[in-house]
């Protein structure tokens, strides 16, 4: 069976962190220790899903990534300065087949602030 790679442009813009004045980006809104919970589809037979993710400052490695309610595995947020765009794998039971949620959690134990811009959701479904 023939896959095409499809896709879902997730657009956050929220700041991350113990208090609103922790970093200083103005198109951010502030969101404290998660952000929204934003919805997107995903067919029912999507494969081989991914997560691209724009981040700015973050500093620990504890922050978290949460699909339909669960964490990814791994480290979803590598520390580094300034922006930096990161990938990790979504496993098949974590993308659903309809409406899926996604959510970034903030590590409550550090003092981290950082802020995220646009998540990308890709995904692999059958040519009809």
């Amino acid at each position: 069976m023939a896959t095409r790679a499809n896709y879902a442009l997730v657009t956050v813009l929220e700041q991350l962190g113990p208090s609103a004045d922790a970093l200083d980006v103005p198109w951010a809104e502030f969101a404290g220790d998660k952000s929204s919970v934003y919805e997107f589809t995903a067919p029912a037979d999507a494969t081989d899903a991914y997560l691209e993710l724009q981040a700015y400052d973050v500093g620990s490695f504890d922050h978290e990534i949460l699909l339909n309610g669960e964490p990814l595995s791994g480290f979803d947020l590598p520390p580094a300065e300034g922006w930096q765009y990161w990938m990790d794998a979504v496993t098949e039971e974590r993308l659903q087949a309809g409406e899926n949620r996604l959510q970034i959690r903030r590590d409550t134990a550090s003092e981290d602030a950082f802020a995220v811009g646009n998540v990308v959701v890709n995904w692999k479904e059958p040519v009809e």
